[in-house]
């Protein structure tokens, strides 16, 4: 099982911000706190379940274990990461 890291490439509020992505919800909330990241930061998407990360923090999640992807260079790699996480989105009720 692995956790994933995107391209810190979205802009938001004056900086960049990755995705962190993973195998299962267990890997990713673990990874998260490990982080630093308060739960209430997770996103349960239809578009696929994920935190925000600032980049500063890309570079410890890597250092952590997470295994760095690029929307660049990994497309493949990234479209199968991001199919997984939509289909760890669970709807509030179920």
């Amino acid at each position: 099982m692995t956790v994933y890291i995107d391209d810190a490439v979205h802009p938001w509020r004056g900086e960049r911000w990755a995705h962190l992505m993973a195998d299962t919800l267990p890997e990713l909330h673990a990874l998260a706190q490990q982080l630093g990241i308060p739960r209430r930061a997770f996103q349960n998407r239809p578009s696929g379940v994920h935190y925000d990360v600032p980049a500063p923090l890309r570079e410890q999640a890597i250092t952590l274990g997470a295994q760095a992807i690029s929307r660049h260079t990994d497309r493949a790699l990234v479209r199968r990461v991001i199919a997984n996480a939509r289909a760890l989105y669970v709807e509030a009720g179920t």
